[in-house]
């Protein structure tokens, strides 16, 4: 729950019984934290809803060769659009490889939950994720990313040469602004082990370290649900470490075992070529002396046959010494060989075993955690249905003069909820039972602007106008009815809404797109395109003439 900075002022315009609320953005401010992450997301209306389905192709596109080149470096995707940097060197070995995804400057995406379907689509087709963990993982990653959003020197410490290369100061991570997206954003995915084939091919240490759980918990509902989830992938991995360290561990004992054998082996080698070698030395001293008594008789044939036999001799006793060396040789580089593999698992059962520890520990302490916070969040349910609670609309962007709904504390001015709807037009909402009525969205790469309905509790958008708003357009209720102005192609017309959103009249003279509707007892009064005042009939909105 957000604290507050500054004392509240409600302002209640009542029109006809029925309020409209507004709250400056100074009221109902929250205290400021560092460390919260909170994404803003395009929440409006829009030109076209691309599929669930139709997103998630954009990352499974992305993913297309990577699995059939783990260790190489790729580049995948369009620039403009949507890519994927695969930035792995396997000759460098201290630190991470990692995957970057780039949101090109012609991008749509303007909600991070399609962000994260991206993610996870791609997760899922390079490295064969289930949806539930990758779905866990995007949501983990996109928090990341913002938490060390241009914080090039926390990437240059972890990650190996080849990823820093491909990352700018002003761009690595992701903006918690969907406007900052295009073009701007280089996401990073650290890699584990990118040959694995499980669960550790994403680091998810890196991923849910102090900052990323930190801010996370800012959120009202502490984001348990995905940090349950990640426990949950942590004690798998922790599962699976300890068995590759308990194979690692039987296979050093083999190694070892294979490496005493070895030194047996070169011992005894090596007494055969100790022994060669002193058999060679001892005949090539007999064939110096045979060598000498024939020098010192050179008529005597029988010394010269017994000299030149002597030499043969030596040189047969010093070849097989040679010879004897040479296999002491070749067991030496075997032994010293053997001994590589037995250190070898050794390091690998030493390495999945401080994996194992590392990821259940880490478990055994979010577990811990969540349960903490479940309470915390219990007690605050509690309190909340106990509130004297109220909407009201506060400022999101000066400038446009867009609002969104929230639900706060009418005694403390404590916000309890906020709407994710966060671009409600010209600050004006009207009550409609169990739903508001308002002006929403932008005009953007993929947004338009329609009439809408906010449900109370969910406090998102349930239905929208099957047309398109003026984006300077006022909006104005009498009864059960709601009066704006219409685009038809940059043609503005005064409509007439029904509770349920459906079109009941439209005016056919134009109008100014930003005219006043004014509604007096028998007529509707607008300024007309030419930007004369024209009085149009209530039920038929017909201009009226020769009154």
């Amino acid at each position: 729950m957000k604290k507050i900075l500054f004392l509240i002022t409600v302002l209640f315009f009542i029109i006809l019984q029925v309020h409209s609320l507004e709250v400056s953005k100074k009221e109902l401010q929250s205290i400021s934290n560092n460390s919260t992450i909170e994404f803003i997301n395009y929440t409006g209306p829009h030109k076209k809803i691309d599929s669930i389905e139709a997103i998630k192709g954009i990352g499974s596109n992305l993913a297309q060769n990577i699995p059939q080149k783990l260790t190489e470096f790729q580049k995948n995707g369009d620039l403009n659009r949507y890519s994927v940097i695969h930035a792995v060197d396997s000759s460098q070995k201290d630190k991470l490889d990692a995957d970057i995804i780039l949101i090109g400057k012609d991008a749509t995406v303007d909600h991070i939950t399609n962000v994260r379907r991206i993610i996870s689509a791609y997760l899922s087709a390079a490295y064969n994720y289930s949806q539930e963990d990758a779905d866990t993982l995007a949501v983990f990653i996109t928090v990341y990313n913002a938490v060390y959003r241009s914080d090039l020197d926390s990437f240059k410490s972890k990650y190996k040469d080849i990823v820093i290369q491909n990352l700018a100061q002003e761009n690595c991570g992701l903006s918690v602004n969907y406007k900052d997206w295009p073009g701007n954003s280089q996401i990073v995915i650290p890699l584990f082990d990118v040959t694995s084939s499980d669960i550790s091919t994403v680091d998810t240490s890196v991923i849910s370290d102090t900052k990323v759980v930190t801010s996370m918990k800012e959120d009202d509902d502490k984001n348990v649900e995905a940090r349950k989830n990640m426990v949950d992938i942590k004690e798998r991995e922790a599962e699976n470490a300890q068995d590759k360290a308990q194979n690692a561990q039987k296979t050093a004992v083999e190694e070892q075992k294979k490496l005493n054998e070895e030194k047996n082996k070169t011992q005894e080698v090596k007494k055969e070529a100790e022994l060669a070698q002193k058999e060679a030395e001892l005949a090539q001293k007999e064939a110096e002396e045979k060598q000498k008594i024939a020098e010192e008789n050179p008529e005597n044939k029988k010394a010269q046959q017994e000299a030149e036999e002597a030499q043969k001799k030596a040189d047969d006793a010093q070849k097989e010494a040679e010879e004897k060396q040479q296999k002491l040789e070749n067991q030496e580089q075997k032994q010293a060989e053997q001994e590589e593999k037995a250190q070898a698992a050794k390091e690998e059962a030493k390495n999945q075993q401080a994996v194992a520890d590392k990821k259940q520990t880490e478990a055994q302490n979010e577990r811990k955690d969540i349960a903490k916070d479940q309470k915390e969040i219990a007690q605050k349910q509690a309190e909340q249905a106990k509130m004297p609670v109220d909407y009201a609309i506060v400022i999101t962007d000066e400038n446009q003069y867009l609002s969104k709904l929230v639900r706060f504390n009418k005694e403390t001015g404590e916000i309890i909820k906020s709407s994710p709807v966060n671009v409600i037009r010209n600050r004006t909402i009207f009550d409609s039972n169990e739903n508001y009525i308002a002006i929403c969205g932008e005009e953007n790469a993929n947004g338009t602007i329609k009439l809408v309905t906010i449900d109370k509790e969910s406090m998102e958008i349930t239905k929208e106008s099957d047309y398109k708003i003026a984006a300077a357009s006022v909006l104005v209720q009498e009864n059960d009815e709601y009066y704006c102005v219409t685009d038809e192609n940059g043609k503005f017309f005064v409509a007439k809404f029904a509770n349920d959103l459906s079109l009941k009249q439209k005016s056919q003279i134009q109008v100014l797109s930003c005219t006043p509707i004014t509604i007096t007892q028998s007529s509707i009064v607008v300024t007309n395109a030419n930007g004369s005042l024209s009085l149009l009939d209530k039920e038929t909105l017909q201009e009226q003439t020769g009154k």
